[in-house]
């Protein structure tokens, strides 16, 4: 070896403007003016489907450091017993009921909201709520009395003179990006249930609620119930690169983001690029497809108890089968009207060969439509080409729909698989037959025939979800669309050898000093 050739590898120290970054095999970014002034030495950069992404070195040290601290608390998790988990999570929501903990939390949560409404930032889950506070202690009860998943023996398979098992146990250290919704804070330490632990960056509009939930109630609890410091760790930056910098960090055994569909899209493609697995929460919206047997009360009762408030399976695509459209029209417009009078009015996104369907009423009115930046004048009801209808409509108090009258349930059902982020499907027909083909043919990982907001891991599997997951990418591996904290683990195989004379060979044990 030539000791004296040049070094072939060496650190990013600065970029110029036009300069280009290989990324995917044969492509090419480009370095803007501004990227190249701002990058320092010490400074990191990520390339994310082409997107060239900028990680002050100052936001790498606080997301390497969280994550190091996270990844030593994990080497002693094995020493925690269940009993002490427990405890952490009677103590989290202990906390949480303590009157004079919740107004800490609820008076920077109110800074929060004041902040992000003055800068047109969507508030409707930003805010906390007793309703809110109510969930989330439940939901730390739940991992409280739920059966300890560590150490659980799945399979045992015997043999001769021995036995295999197949043993449940803790993953790693858990990576987590979401949106500012304080509650998804709690409901993340599901993970520690498992002997797990995790590391949060929650968006920068809610970061004074999460650095209040941490100082008062989360990190007494990990103290009070002996877990190790750094358990729970919180990236204490309203940088989006802390986020990035967690996700590129090859210590994470699962990285989970949930949000707005391209920003989990780019969180994503970075830890797969650290060879991180992933589980993505974004894009949502369901789909409620009245079908040729659809009763009108129960076509009108769902989709009016889909339409409460915007969350990733409210009701977002109606589609009505065109036998059926004369009088089934009028009931979705009557239960989007009811829906829109408990909220503040109501928004329709018609298909736009069935604009002409509407009553003259819904196609000339116009309509104050609350948005993130404030109320705005608009028509009732607007046309929407087919290769929209995947759109996700993420109002605010509005609650706002797209509309299409499908040939029959198989179009509709075609629609979905080929628009549609692949979340939510029901169908409203009193038709078993229609039911079982619905089943079977929509790529759909929840499917009803009912409203849609059933979908929660909490609601309906009584266990708090870390997120839902879609079929936008394909179908998931060995485990359903609702990620809970139980869901967190790996599996050890352990053998137990009664006859110490095994043998592949089956050759005799020779007698010992022989």
């Amino acid at each position: 070896m030539d000791d004296s050739a040049p070094s072939r590898t060496g650190r990013l120290e600065a970029l110029s403007p036009g300069q280009a970054i290989p990324w995917g095999g044969d492509r090419a970014a480009y370095v803007t003016p501004d990227l190249a002034a701002a990058f320092k030495a010490g400074d990191r950069l990520i390339v994310a489907e082409g997107a060239l992404l900028h990680v002050p070195a100052r936001d790498h040290a606080i997301a390497a450091g969280a994550v190091g601290r996270a990844a030593a608390a994990f080497a002693r998790m094995g020493e925690v017993s269940d009993a002490a988990v427990a405890a952490f999570f009677e103590a989290f929501a202990a906390r949480l009921e303590d009157d004079a903990v919740w107004a800490a939390i609820a008076t920077a949560n109110a800074a929060d909201v004041e902040s992000a409404r003055a800068r047109g930032r969507s508030t409707t889950r930003l805010a906390v709520s007793e309703a809110m506070r109510r969930d989330m202690v439940a939901g730390l009860r739940v991992w409280k009395d739920a059966e300890p998943p560590r150490g659980r023996v799945l399979e045992t398979v015997r043999h001769a003179g021995w036995s295999v098992e197949q043993v449940v146990a803790p993953l790693g250290v858990v990576g987590f990006v979401f949106e500012g919704r304080p509650n998804v804070f709690a409901d993340a330490t599901g993970v520690i249930r498992s002997g797990n632990t995790v590391v949060f960056r929650i968006g920068s509009d809610a970061l004074g609620t999460a650095r209040a939930i941490v100082s008062e109630a989360l990190d007494p609890a990990l103290a009070e119930a002996g877990l190790p410091e750094g358990a729970a760790v919180l990236i204490d930056t309203p940088a989006h690169a802390g986020g990035w910098a967690m996700f590129a960090d090859a210590r994470l055994s699962l990285a989970v983001a949930r949000g707005s569909g391209p920003a989990v899209a780019q969180l994503g493609a970075i830890a797969r690029q650290a060879g991180t697995p992933v589980s993505l929460h974004g894009t949502g919206g369901a789909w409620l497809v009245a079908g040729e047997g659809a009763d009108p009360d129960r076509l009108y009762a769902a989709l009016f108890h889909s339409l409460d408030r915007k969350v990733c399976n409210t009701t977002n695509v109606v589609c009505v089968a065109a036998s059926r459209a004369d009088d089934l029209i009028p009931v979705v417009l009557d239960a989007l009207e009811k829906a829109g009078q408990r909220r503040k009015g109501c928004k329709l996104h018609v298909a736009e060969a069935d604009f002409a369907r509407l009553p003259q009423a819904w196609r000339s009115a116009r309509v104050t439509v609350v948005r993130a930046g404030g109320p705005v004048e608009e028509p009732l009801a607007e046309p929407i080409a087919d290769a929209d209808l995947g759109h996700e409509w993420e109002w605010e108090e509005t609650p706002e729909v797209s509309l299409k009258v499908v040939a029959d349930t198989a179009e509709a059902i075609a629609l979905f698989n080929r628009l549609s982020p692949k979340l939510v499907a029901t169908l409203i027909s009193d038709d078993a037959a229609a039911q079982a083909r619905f089943f079977e043919a929509i790529d759909a990982p929840f499917v009803g025939d009912g409203f849609t907001r059933w979908v929660d891991g909490q609601y309906a599997l009584s266990r708090p979800e870390l997120g839902l997951s879609n079929w936008e990418n394909g179908r998931l591996f060995a485990r359903g669309g609702v990620l809970a904290g139980d869901g967190v683990f790996t599996v050890r195989t352990r053998v137990r050898q009664a006859d110490p004379h095994l043998d592949r060979a089956g050759h005799p044990t020779p007698p010992r000093g022989a």
